[in-house]
């Protein structure tokens, strides 16, 4: 076994999880240890992934039509119009097509001052820089 695996073996063991979940888990460390990734690209790589097995968007979402899914096409009870969800990031909502949205985790923080993303005119802001792609979340279109 590698050290990554070892590593991983030991500090599932001392959680309470059942086997299977552990044992799930563990095939995905084996995977990984075998790419030969090096200290910036196994960082790089576990980033990419946990925001891919979050289902959350690599690139800015933008207001284009075919990201967006109508939930609701009248009037809510709150007064405002329809309700759009992103096909790329499942937890973002829009009222006006993905031109602005937000997100339900910043939402919750404060259900009446909720934090809107526009999909248009603001320069992303990567959570971390890399030199092959941008993968600034939640934060619209840079060529506006």
């Amino acid at each position: 076994m590698s050290n990554l695996i070892d590593h991983a073996d030991r500090e599932l063991r001392l959680l309470d999880n059942d086997d299977a979940m552990n044992q799930g888990i563990l095939a995905m460390v084996a995977v990984f240890s075998t790419m030969g990734h090096s200290g910036s690209s196994a960082e790089y790589t576990t980033q990419v992934l946990t925001r891919l097995l979050r289902y959350e968007n690599l690139s800015p979402l933008t207001d284009d039509p075919d990201e967006w899914n109508p939930i609701v096409e009248g009037m809510l009870a709150s007064g405002q119009g329809p309700l759009w969800q992103s096909s790329r990031n499942p937890e973002a909502f829009s009222h006006d097509g993905g031109k602005t949205y937000y997100l339900l985790s910043e939402k919750e923080k404060d259900w009446n001052n909720p934090v809107f993303h526009h999909s248009v005119h603001v320069e992303p802001k990567p959570p971390f820089s890399t030199p092959s792609i941008d993968l600034a979340p939640r934060i619209g279109n840079a060529d506006d």
